[in-house]
């Protein structure tokens, strides 16, 4: 059995949940969400308690089990609280800042790179190496900051580059010179 999928979901008050066929729109403070999910799969909203039951015991029924009860947890996560991911940016002459809706980075290229904010995701710059992503949906948030992170992955001898703030970065010894004893 699915431990997790058996789990019940709560709906904090202000947090509407509609549910039309197999279709879940979660609305609350911080937006919107609309997912689609199996068909074969009930959801029942009862006393503010979400819940998420299979209809038999299939593999594969019992695969997207936790899964479809993770996903809707997470919408309603989401417009509640929101999400986050905080990056890092490090070098010499390597920074980052907001102009208007932009992220501007200054990443060692000859050009500066330049993301635009998705819809549903805003970016802030509290110093020059520290970018931080928010958002409502999880799946949204993971992504961009992925994106950003893309831009100058850290390299493993001086660790310069962009990574996520609990990302550990596995050093290198560099080359050993002519003059080194053996």
């Amino acid at each position: 059995m699915s431990r997790i999928g058996r789990k019940p979901i709560d709906v904090p008050s202000g947090v509407n949940v509609t549910i039309n066929g197999n279709h879940i729109t979660v609305k609350g403070a911080k937006g919107t969400l609309e997912r689609e999910f199996p068909k074969n799969f009930t959801v029942k909203v009862e006393n503010n308690v979400l819940t998420v039951e299979r209809p038999n015991d299939e593999k594969e029924n019992k695969a997207l089990h936790g899964l479809t009860r993770t996903l809707i947890h997470n919408m309603v996560e989401g417009v509640t609280n929101g999400f986050s991911k905080e990056l890092e940016v490090n070098g010499v002459g390597y920074r980052a800042q907001k102009q208007g809706k932009n992220l501007v980075m200054n990443l060692g290229y000859s050009h500066q790179v330049i993301m635009p904010e998705p819809e549903g995701i805003t970016i802030e710059v509290p110093a020059p190496n520290k970018i931080v992503v928010h958002g409502a949906d999880k799946q949204q948030v993971g992504q961009f900051a992925a994106e950003i992170r893309e831009q100058r992955k850290p390299e493993p001898y001086k660790g310069k580059g962009i990574k996520y703030v609990d990302e550990h970065i596995q050093r290198k010894e560099g080359k050993a010179g002519k003059g080194a004893k053996k």
